[in-house]
């Protein structure tokens, strides 16, 4: 009997304020065992660009290093998050005449549909097309569930979420990565906020409606999920640093005591009252701009599964009472990573990206693994009918 295959994978999340690698290991029917993890405060990145590359270069390099030495080799591939102010999501819509005889869909037609929309695309000076999620079909203009192909018809119409990001942003990430010794393809590139999502929601959540809200050091990003996909990303120049310095200055007190008092709460020393109406004055700025998104995207009020926090600024005390106050929305803390497995599980949701990046790399190959041999078989069973009684 065959040993199960097993297969490794790595994330790389690059953050503004931290660097975090995760590497897994998973065999099939099994869950994924974390086998290799490291973290490093990343130096160099203002609101996830790269301004220093030497000094991003070395803090990246000592979270590769110390999730190497707990794995027990060298990292080779790995995905790696994107993420930013510059990450943005752009809908665009294609349609073409099916070219088959009978008019039956096929592969072609999809891809024709989907050029068409990426062509109708515009503003992407300086930008790259990192993601593209496909929302919808229409056959005739009747919406298709799932796969048109094998359907017949006469016009093909296709709806697709594109996320962007600054091009150059890009290729310095991975051009940075690359240089410490891990490959990273540009298709092995995730925005952070879909990353998340793997794992920071269940089906179910994605499936009837739900916001990922990351609130960063810098930045804030907002997925928005329906029907199993992301359907829109946002991201704001504004983070949990800015709370920080809120309570600096209202409080008058260093930086490194303002952070702790505002993980922790004033512990006597400081006005609970003034803390509070320090933070919360930012947290509203926060909920306001998603608010104000979610009314452009028509889903205001609209989504049952709520809204779900991650990111360091989701640990702030207050804040889930805040959120279903401003959005009138359920609101949560994402959940620890539960049902992680291996000698070194994690629980802290402040590694939900790097560990969503493994997971996608896990999940990824097996698909296209799977796709492939069906096609082999269906190939084989074409040129063996001939021959059958």
């Amino acid at each position: 009997m065959r040993a199960p295959i097993k297969r490794i994978a790595t994330g790389i999340d690059v953050g503004t304020h931290a660097t975090r690698v995760i590497i897994v290991e998973h065999t099939r029917g099994e869950a994924p065992r974390i086998i290799g993890t490291g973290v490093s405060e990343t130096r160099g990145l203002r609101h996830g660009y790269i301004v220093n590359k030497i000094d991003a270069q070395k803090s990246i390099g000592v979270a590769i290093a110390h999730a190497e030495k707990m794995a027990g080799f060298k990292i080779k591939t790995a995905f790696l998050s994107i993420g930013g102010i510059s990450l943005d999501s752009v809908i665009a819509h294609g349609n073409v005449t099916i070219s088959r005889a009978g008019g039956e869909v096929g592969e072609q037609d999809l891809r024709k549909t989907s050029a068409e929309a990426e062509e109708s695309l515009t503003h992407l000076a300086n930008k790259r097309i990192v993601h593209r999620v496909v929302l919808r079909y229409k056959l005739d203009g009747k919406e298709t569930l799932g796969d048109p192909r094998g359907m017949t018809g006469t016009k093909l119409e296709v709806k697709i979420l594109f996320v962007t990001c600054l091009e150059q942003h890009l290729i310095d990430l991975i051009k940075t990565v690359e240089e410490l010794g891990v490959e990273v393809e540009l298709d092995e590139v995730v925005p952070s906020p879909i990353a998340a999502g793997q794992v920071a929601l269940n089906k179910k959540q994605r499936s009837v409606g739900c916001a990922l809200v990351n609130i960063g050091a810098e930045t804030v990003s907002i997925a928005v999920f329906e029907n199993d996909v992301p359907i829109s990303l946002q991201v704001f120049p504004i983070g949990s640093t800015d709370i920080t310095n809120d309570i600096a200055l209202g409080l008058k007190i260093p930086l490194d005591e303002a952070e702790k008092v505002k993980l922790s709460g004033p512990a006597g020393t400081y006005s609970k009252k003034k803390l509070d109406e320090i933070i919360e004055a930012r947290l509203y700025d926060i909920f306001e701009l998603i608010e104000a998104h979610l009314k452009k995207i028509g889903r205001n009020g609209l989504l049952p599964a709520g809204i779900v926090l991650t990111g360091g600024g989701a640990g702030i005390a207050t804040i889930e009472d805040l959120a279903k106050a401003v959005l009138k929305l359920p609101s949560s803390i994402a959940h620890p990573l539960m049902g992680t497995t291996g000698k070194h599980p994690i629980k802290d949701s402040a590694w939900l990206v790097a560990y969503g990046l493994a997971i996608y790399a896990i999940q990824r190959p097996e698909e296209e693994s799977e796709s492939g041999l069906s096609a082999l078989i269906d190939t084989l069973k074409k040129l063996i009918k001939p021959f059958l009684p």
